[in-house]
């Protein structure tokens, strides 16, 4: 248990941004670090597309488990609802191009798309 020192903790701050994704780097999705160096790619693939910054900004972060632990890496897209499966490099250039960048999700990729009431 912490002690209270009186002072207040400090706030966050997150620049905007138009998507977020999500990719999952726990052991199961994929056995040899797949889903690691992808998420690492990300950055690089994001500035290249002219995702690093401005209206189309996209946010990426690393999360533990998704429970989905067939067909990795598994990527998802928010807040699109959009879950992507099998993400080579290269099925996540297309992912890049076409769904972060144009707003057409990559359908022969999806696995799952969250409907909207």
């Amino acid at each position: 248990m912490s002690e209270d020192t009186g002072h207040s903790p400090i706030k966050p701050a997150i620049g905007n941004y138009k998507r977020h994704v999500l990719v999952c780097t726990g052991p199961r999705c994929t056995l040899q670090g797949e889903s690691q160096t992808l998420f690492d790619s990300l950055g690089t693939a994001f500035k290249v597309a002219g995702l690093d910054k401005g209206a189309l900004r996209v946010k990426r972060t690393r999360v533990a488990c998704f429970a989905a632990c067939k067909g990795g890496p598994i990527l998802c897209v928010q807040p699109d609802g959009v879950w992507y499966y099998n993400v080579t490099s290269e099925n996540l250039e297309r992912i890049v191009q076409q769904h972060l960048v144009e707003g057409r999700p990559v359908e022969d990729l999806v696995f799952h798309q969250q409907t909207r009431d």
